[in-house]
């Protein structure tokens, strides 16, 4: 692994923002702001494994 794959880099940092935006959506007691990011989080994770898949085959 001597090439390093930027966006897939980049999808995965957007999903640990995501669910970090959850845990302070936790701490606003917002249910909206968890809602959302636990949402969004689980639609760019879900996009980069079918990614990664797609690279596999």
């Amino acid at each position: 692994m001597k090439n390093i794959q930027w966006f897939k880099l980049f999808l995965a940092i957007l999903v640990i923002l995501s669910f970090s935006a959850a845990g302070v959506g936790i701490a606003l007691k917002s249910i909206w702001v968890i809602v959302l990011s636990l949402l969004l989080g689980f639609i760019i994770m879900g996009y980069g494994i079918s990614l990664k898949r797609k690279d596999a085959s």
